[in-house]
Formats: C-alpha cells, structure tokens, sequence
C-alpha cells in the first residue's frame, strides 16, 4: 500500500492591518512608518479628516472612504470595524490601512478597531499620528506647555453625547485642550468657569490646524466661543485654555510667514494625473495657499499589440525618426527594448523627436538626448516643424488615443508616417469623495487632452479648467469646457500660474 502523498501546507494568510495615524492636516507630518505602510497596502480605508494627499503612497492600492463628520454618520462604527476584518481576510489575506485623522488612540476609536482585529484573530499594528491637540496649537504659536507658565496639560473631547466631562477634577492642571468641542463651546466654557476656572483664563481656536486654510481667533474663556461664533469658526477646530495662549504673540509662525494666506488660499485647486503619478503641481499650488486635491483619471495599461510593437523596435533599419509624445512613451519605450533584450545602444541609427522640453527631459533621465523639440509645444507644431525630408519614414509610438493632428500634419508634407502602439491609456475611476470633491473645485488643471476628455465624461463640463498649453485647451473646448485658462508656457508653474489666474478671474466665490 503507497502512502498517499502529503498535502501541502497552506499558504500563510497576508491579513494584516495597520492602523494608522494620519496627523492633523499638513501632509508632511505623516510618519515613516505609516508612509512605508502605505506604500505596502492592497486596501486603504480613510476617513474624514484624513488628508486625502496622503493616498498618493498607496496608488495601486484600492481606496474606501468611511468618512464621518461631526454628528453626521456616513457610516457607523461598527460597520467601519466589520469591514476592516472583512478586507483584511479577503482574497486570502490583504494588508489593510486604516488611515486615521491625528493620532490612533486619541479620540480616534482606534482602540475599537484594534479590538475588532483581536477578535477576529487578525494581526494588526498601531502607527502612533501627530494629534492635532499638539499640532494645532504649535502651528498656531501656542506651545501646551512652558515652563515658566504651564507645567501640565489636559487633553478633552469637546463631543458631549456620552455626558459631560468632570472639570472640577482639573482644577490644577495648567492647559485645557479641547477637541471636537465648537457646536458645545459655549456650555463647556460654562461649565469650567462654574468648575472655578477664571472667565479671565486667555483662550484661542484653532480651525483646520496645520493646513493652509488655517485659522486662529483669541479671546479669554468667558468669550471665546462668541469670538469663534462671530469668525465663522467651525469643525475641525482645536480650543486651547490657559496662559500658555498669551505666548502667540510672540511665537506665532506658520501664519505669520510671507505667502501665506497667498491667491489660493482658501481654495481647492483639482490636479489631474495619471493613476500612480507623482504631482510636482501639487507642492507648487500648496505653496501658493491652495487645498490641492490629485485625482487620477488616466491610468496606463500595457498593448494590446506587443507583438506588432517588438516587430517594429527590432528592426528600425528603415526608420528616419522616432517620434516620442509623452513623458511615459520614453519609460515605456525603454521597458520593451530590455523586454527583447536590447538597451539604448539599439537606437543609434535613428533620430529621435520629443513633443516639448518634459519628454526631452524624460530621455535625459535615461541617457538620450533629443534630436529635435518643437519651438511651441504640441503635436501640431511637432508635424510642422520636424527636419525631415519626404520620403524619409517616421515611427509613432503612443497610445491607441494619438491625437490625429500630428499624422496629417506630417502626411501633408509629403512624410511617410507610422504609428505603433506602444500602450493603453484607459480612464481610472475616481472614489466617489474624490467625485465630490472635484465637482467642488474652484479649477481643474488639465495636461492633456486625454485627461479633458475623460474629465468630461466623468463629471460634465460645467467646471473652471487650467490648460496646459494651447493644444490642450483646444481638446478642452472639443469637449465642451467654456471656461478655460490657458498656460502661456508648457511648464507646471505657469500651469500653476494659469490656476491662479483662473480663480482671480472668477471674483472670490468658491466653487
């Protein structure tokens, strides 16, 4: 009798879950440690007050908002817990980010999600986040404690639904930090100068601690919540109690820097990219006060034609020129020669065009230099102006989508034209929060004419859009955008300029 062979043991579960403190706003202070979880996630769950920018370290993971704010629920608690030991046991095993605003245990109901992996047997970690009640008021100037003045401080939830807290307890601690404290502020001050706190105690909030929309209003504790009700002061804010607050006129800094409270402060600038794509924009338009939101509606897949593609790269003895017309036709174009391969050496025979100055960088970044860029960039004026000679013949490797403008320029010259497909651009689907969000932008940048088109069939044409370029801007009309602001040059900072430019024009109203 033959002993039937062993079975093989089980693969180990991927489940895992980091729960992760995003900090209170500014991107930046994101840990390491939640970037690299980030970057290691096949799921991320984010809430409310977790800086959307942030999902730009996970751009191949899939993205679920489960957002709550205030008191409204978008979805409750326990259906946040149940779904991140759903996700994580799904498909064999996930790794799971659980992207929270500030810290995991503060106020966050972190340490509920945390018992519902340890429940379900589920290994889990907690990245520690930067908490806004820290955070905020240092970025307005105001430090929790100082040795001169506040040798201790509190941290309280403003959120009153589970009673009130017992203030007469904290009678000798030197700084009250409230949280989630606004719709209450009134009743809380109340009840601590009831308590025995000074009406006289200096107090400040916060709003939007950390991020470029900043705002800081002072007063005393019998005050501060009709000086808030009179800014217009609303959630997320942080309330601070105590002398530590007279040190702001001294120490205030993130406000008081030149630029801020710049043109697009107050605004939310929509950038248009690829799916996985970095946003140099991005910086450039935060620097300049604007709420930045990336939201990719462009991702790239791979040919449908390889073979036809590496019958043409392999032989380029008849070809004249190859004609590159976006960043990612370079990077592509190197990873199909190495697919057969072959290395840059291969394109020593050919002469190589690039539409504008960001594609001829891209070949310098992998040791190319470009034969030829047009005076104006474009497909139009690359067909225009290229030295070729007729007869000589010309490869175009793109997408499926080539704009036609380049073949019949060249055509009509008398050139032999050609076109392989070097890959796929398809339209990426956007979170429905990211949906919302975009429909809210004060204006959309545009870098392509694919990026119009499939703006357009996402969420209409009724938006404010900056073009880069004139080329773009015409895919922007063919589409059916009215209000268009074009770059006068085919760089991220006059696109960025064309931005501002396009939120002057429309007065102060946010759209």
């Amino acid at each position: 009798m033959t002993d039937a062979p062993a079975a093989s043991p089980a693969a180990p579960s991927r489940a895992f879950v980091s729960l992760i403190g995003a900090g209170p706003g500014d991107p930046g202070l994101l840990t390491v440690r939640g970037m690299q979880a980030l970057m290691e996630a096949d799921v991320v769950l984010f809430d409310y007050l977790a800086n959307p920018d942030l999902l730009r370290y996970a751009p191949d993971a899939q993205t679920i908002y489960v957002g709550k704010k205030g008191f409204s629920e978008y979805i409750s608690q326990e259906q946040i817990n149940a779904l991140i030991v759903e996700q994580a046991q799904a498909n064999g095993g996930q790794r799971v980010a659980r992207l929270k605003g500030g810290d995991v245990f503060v106020f966050g109901r972190g340490g509920e999600e945390a018992e519902a992996c340890a429940l379900a047997g589920v290994p889990f970690e907690i990245v520690p986040g930067v908490s806004s009640a820290i955070a905020a008021p240092a970025y307005a100037g105001i430090p929790v404690t100082h040795r001169e003045v506040a040798r201790s401080f509190a941290v309280l939830t403003g959120n009153t639904q589970e009673g009130g807290a017992h203030y007469e307890r904290l009678s000798g601690v030197d700084t009250l930090v409230l949280l989630m404290g606004v719709r209450n502020l009134h009743q809380i001050a109340a009840d601590l100068i009831g308590a025995g706190r000074d009406p006289q105690t200096p107090a400040a909030t916060v709003q939007w601690g950390t991020a470029p929309r900043q705002r800081t209003v002072t007063g005393t504790l019998a005050t501060i919540a009709d000086v808030v009700r009179e800014a217009g002061l609303e959630a997320p804010a942080v309330t601070v109690v105590g002398e530590v607050v007279r040190l702001r006129d001294t120490l205030r800094w993130f406000d008081a820097r030149p630029g801020f409270g710049g043109p697009l402060t107050g605004q939310t600038v929509a950038v248009t990219r690829t799916r996985g794509g970095a946003s140099g924009l991005g910086d450039l338009l935060r620097a300049r006060g604007a709420g930045v939101l990336e939201v990719p509606l462009i991702e790239f897949a791979p040919t449908a034609q390889p073979d036809a593609l590496h019958g043409h790269l392999s032989d380029l003895s008849g070809v004249s020129w190859l004609l590159l017309t976006s960043n990612h036709a370079v990077t592509t174009l190197i990873g199909h020669l190495h697919a057969l391969g072959l290395d840059t050496r291969h394109l020593a025979g050919v002469k190589l065009a690039a539409v504008g100055p960001s594609t001829a960088r891209s070949l310098e970044a992998v040791g190319l230099r470009a034969d030829f860029v047009p005076s104006t960039p474009g497909a139009r004026h690359l067909g225009a102006e290229l030295p070729a000679a007729p007869g000589e013949t010309l490869l175009h490797l793109t997408s499926q989508l080539a704009e036609a403008d380049l073949q019949r320029a060249l055509e009509a010259r008398g050139l032999t034209y050609a076109r392989s497909e070097l890959y796929r651009t398809e339209p990426a689907r956007p979170d429905s929060l990211s949906m919302d969000r975009l429909r809210g932008a004060a204006v959309v940048t545009l870098a392509s004419g694919s990026a119009a088109r499939h703006l357009a069939a996402l969420v209409g044409t009724d938006l404010r859009v900056a073009a880069m370029g004139p080329q773009t801007a015409d895919a922007a009309r063919e589409a059916g955008f009215t209000d268009i602001t074009v770059a006068h040059t085919a760089s991220l900072e006059a696109l960025a300029d064309a931005a501002e430019q396009a939120v002057a024009a429309a007065g102060t109203v946010t759209r």
